[in-house]
């Protein structure tokens, strides 16, 4: 099996008087839908599970998603398809990517589609549970330090980001739809302004205590968050490069409330 279930289930956060938070699991082998909505609903969590996207895009429009635990290699639409078609549909909901262990590279590229975490197959169903718990912590919360919005739009540069919204308006007013991981790390670097962040501090401040020191994901959320903004990565305006320290947003930011 790609993953092993521990003899109890963890205490669940929720208290009775909450809803549980709604899981969606998108993974063409049955076993591991079986075994893992047990897993998971013994832990206070709510699951649908379902096989490949259309039926995930059904589960969508049915009702309120949480958190999408999805697969790689599914049949139709693979989980970098759906993964990038969520994001451009305006989607933020998160998304935990399951890859063949060792396969860097699809990892790599599923945080370019927008995915929020990814976990190497064969996994526990333990860590999986643990990651679901830390990134629906991240989504409900700003990081560390920072302070909550006060400030319906924020501007800097060409840009300004609607934080009720959590979009991108560029002076064209075009507007640009951010996941939940693109609008943490914008909100840091909009919060410490013309300072440079290094990427140990980068991955603690949008993954805290759970995140791995040799974790070098965020170089991959600073090139999509690049991407977004239309920052040539050669020659960045907003978000540049300090080497052997880190990033710096290198531009003055004006609150309006």
């Amino acid at each position: 099996l790609p993953f092993s279930r521990p003899a109890r289930p963890e205490p669940a956060e929720n208290s009775a008087m909450d809803a549980p938070d709604h899981i969606l699991i998108v993974d063409d082998d049955a076993e591991i839908r079986s075994l893992l909505s047990q897993y998971l609903v013994k832990n206070g969590l709510r699951v649908t599970a379902v096989a490949e996207g259309r039926a995930m895009w059904q589960a969508l429009e049915a009702g309120r998603i949480d958190l999408i635990v999805l697969d790689l290699m599914l049949p139709g639409d693979d989980g970098l398809t759906l993964c990038r078609n969520l994001r451009a549909k305006s989607f933020d909901i998160p998304v935990i990517m399951l890859t063949a262990r060792g396969a860097e590279t699809d990892r790599i590229v599923g945080l370019e589609m927008g995915a929020d975490d990814y976990l190497g197959k064969p996994f526990s169903a333990r860590e999986l549970l643990a990651r679901i718990k830390a990134i629906l912590r991240r989504a409900r919360s700003l990081p560390e330090n920072l302070q909550p919005d006060t400030a319906r739009r924020i501007r800097f540069g060409d840009w300004s980001l609607d934080t009720a919204q959590r979009q991108l308006i560029s002076a064209a007013s075009v507007v640009t739809p951010l996941s939940g991981a693109e609008y943490r790390l914008l909100r840091i670097f909009l919060s410490h302004p013309n300072r440079v962040l290094t990427r140990d501090q980068l991955v603690d401040l949008t993954q805290g205590k759970d995140a791995d020191p040799l974790d070098r994901s965020i170089d991959v959320q600073v090139s999509r968050l690049r991407h977004r903004l239309g920052d040539d990565p050669r020659e960045p305006r907003l978000i540049k490069t300090v080497r052997g320290d880190g990033y710096v947003l290198a531009v003055d930011v004006t609150a309006e409330p």
